[in-house]
This record gives structure tokens, C-alpha cells and sequence, in this order.
């Protein structure tokens, strides 16, 4: 009795020991939920901290929790290695979100998608993110759709991507 096992491609191993194995700077973005504990958010900062001070270019998005915690350590280590990409317009961001982003020397805007949900937007804004990344790191509970949905097609475009779930 024979089974088929579905193992990846060998190009697809050896693209992804290739970036790992990478020692100069990549280009990494860094998504997640907005729901997320203090505890979570410093250790996502110190990631990020480390990641920029590291070399690499870190991409996130503007939304409080995770990406505001990516974007906090990132301009410690070297603002200029950060691009904060947002699905709407600056104008869009709540409150709390604009005081911080303003700061930001590398931000794109999306005023186009203005007229869109949030849910919408941000699909658009993640897709925009990986295809600007060689590797994706995402937190993100079972249930958030739309992360997982972009650690999905980031997997597809055959990045890196390393998932950690809240709970």
C-alpha cells in the first residue's frame, strides 16, 4: 500500500535555506493583531529593535498593537530602516496611531482606499507589504482572518514567513 507524502519542492527548500542562511540585510515585515498584551508588545518591540539593529529593513503597517510595537523599537534602532505602509490615508489612522506615524520618515499612504472597509484596505495593505518582503513574521490569533490569509500568500510567493499564535 503505497501513500502519497506532499513534501515542497526542492527550489522551494533550498530559496528558503538561502534566505534564512542570508547574512547580509533583508527585507522583513512585520504584521500582527491590534489586540495585543503589553507583555506581547514589548517583546515585539524588542524584536524589531533587534531586527533594525541588526541591518535588516523592517515593513509594517500603522495599527496599534503589534505594528505600533514593531514601529516603536524600529525607530529606536535606525528610523531610517523602517517603511510603515497604511491601507488608508494618514487621516484615516485613529488618534492614537497618528501621533507616532507622523514621526515616520518612510510612510506610505493609501488615500485611494479610503472609500474602503478597514478589512478591505488592510487586505490590500498586507498584499502590498509581502511583495515588497523576503520574509514575513506575523502574529496573529486562530481566528484572525485576515493575517492569516496574508501568511497564506506570502507562503504562495515563497517567502519565509514564521507565524506565532496568541493563544
Amino acid at each position: 500500500m503505497s501513500q502519497s507524502i506532499d513534501l515542497p519542492k526542492i527550489d522551494t527548500l533550498a530559496q528558503e535555506l538561502a534566505t534564512i542562511q542570508q547574512t547580509g540585510s533583508k527585507r522583513i515585515a512585520l504584521l500582527g493583531s491590534r489586540h495585543v498584551p503589553l507583555t506581547h508588545q514589548h517583546l515585539i518591540e524588542m524584536m524589531s529593535y533587534a531586527l533594525v539593529l541588526s541591518g535588516n529593513r523592517l515593513l509594517t503597517s500603522g495599527a496599534t498593537g503589534t505594528n505600533s510595537a514593531a514601529i516603536r523599537g524600529a525607530m529606536r534602532a535606525d528610523p531610517n530602516l523602517l517603511t510603515v505602509i497604511l491601507p488608508q490615508s494618514l487621516a484615516r489612522q485613529p488618534q492614537e496611531s497618528r501621533q507616532q506615524l507622523e514621526q515616520v520618515m518612510h510612510l506610505v499612504e493609501n488615500p485611494g482606499n479610503d472609500q474602503l472597509s478597514l478589512a478591505e484596505a488592510s487586505s490590500l495593505c498586507n498584499q502590498e507589504i509581502v511583495s515588497r518582503c523576503q520574509q514575513l513574521i506575523c502574529f496573529a490569533f486562530h481566528d484572525s482572518r485576515t493575517l492569516l490569509q496574508t501568511c497564506t500568500e506570502a507562503e504562495d510567493q515563497r517567502k519565509v514567513v514564521t507565524l506565532f499564535y496568541f493563544d
